[in-house]
C-alpha cells in the first residue's frame, strides 16, 4: 500500500475531521444547499443525469464521506450502493445513519474492488482535493472499477487551477476532469455535461456522465 499523500493526511486529521463535522447536514439540507448555489437541487442534477438507469445496477462513491449523495441515490430507487472514504470519523457517522449502503474506510488510490465491478462509479467534490501529480492514479483507479458509467461533480476550470482552501495551500484544485478522464482513457465517451454556474459568485461546477464505449480495449494515453 502506498503511504499517504500530503493531502491524505491533512483530512484524516483534526482538520478533516473539523471539515466532516462543519458539513455533517441532511439529505434534505444539501438540497437546499444547491438551490441556494445553483438554482437546482442535487436531487434535480441526479434525475437529469441518471435517468433511464437500472436501479439494480451496482454504485460506488469514491469519497462518500457522511453518506449523503448515496442516501439521495437511495431515496431515487437505486438499490446497490457502495462508498469508501480514507476519513475513518466520515465513515463512521455514514455506517450510523445509513441503512442497506455499504460503506468502509479505503483510499481512493487503492480502491478495494476486483476491476469493473460496479456499474458506475463517481465522485463529488473528491477529485479536487487530489494534487496535479496524483491525480492520473486516482483516475485509473475509478475507471478500473467502472464496466460501463463514470459520473463526476466537481469544480471546474479550463485549466490546472490551484485554489487557496482556508488559508492553506496544496489541498484544492479545479480543473476540466471530464477533459482529463477521456484524455487519459480512449474508449470513454461524454454522454452529458452541464456547467452550472454559481449565483452569486463567478465560480462554475462542472456535472459530467462518461461511458465506457462497447468493446473497446482499455487504452491508456
Amino acid at each position: 500500500m502506498r503511504p499517504p499523500t500530503p493531502q491524505i493526511s491533512y483530512w484524516t486529521s483534526e482538520f478533516g475531521k473539523a471539515y466532516t463535522d462543519r458539513n455533517a447536514i441532511s439529505p434534505e439540507e444539501l438540497d437546499e444547499s444547491y438551490r441556494k448555489k445553483y438554482g437546482t437541487t442535487r436531487t434535480e442534477l441526479n434525475l437529469r443525469f441518471l435517468n433511464g438507469l437500472d436501479h439494480a445496477i451496482r454504485i460506488l462513491e469514491v469519497g462518500s464521506g457522511i453518506g449523503n449523495q448515496l442516501l439521495i441515490l437511495q431515496r431515487m430507487g437505486f438499490q446497490k450502493l457502495y462508498g469508501i472514504d480514507v476519513q475513518a470519523y466520515a465513515v463512521e457517522l455514514s455506517k450510523a445513519r445509513t441503512r442497506g449502503i455499504n460503506i468502509i474506510e479505503s483510499s481512493a488510490f487503492d480502491i478495494p474492488f476486483k476491476d469493473a465491478c460496479f456499474h458506475l462509479v463517481f465522485t463529488s467534490g473528491l477529485l479536487i482535493h487530489i494534487s496535479p501529480f496524483d491525480i492520473s492514479s486516482v483516475l485509473r483507479e475509478i475507471y478500473r472499477c467502472s464496466s460501463d458509467y463514470i459520473w463526476g461533480f466537481e469544480y471546474y476550470s479550463d485549466e490546472y487551477t490551484e485554489v487557496t482552501y482556508r488559508g492553506y495551500e496544496d489541498l484544492l484544485w479545479k480543473a476540466d476532469f471530464s477533459k482529463l478522464y477521456r484524455r487519459a482513457f480512449d474508449d470513454l465517451e461524454l454522454v452529458r455535461e452541464e456547467r452550472l454556474e454559481y449565483l452569486d459568485n463567478d465560480n462554475i461546477d462542472s456535472m459530467f456522465l462518461l461511458r465506457r464505449k462497447p468493446h473497446a480495449d482499455w487504452v491508456r494515453k
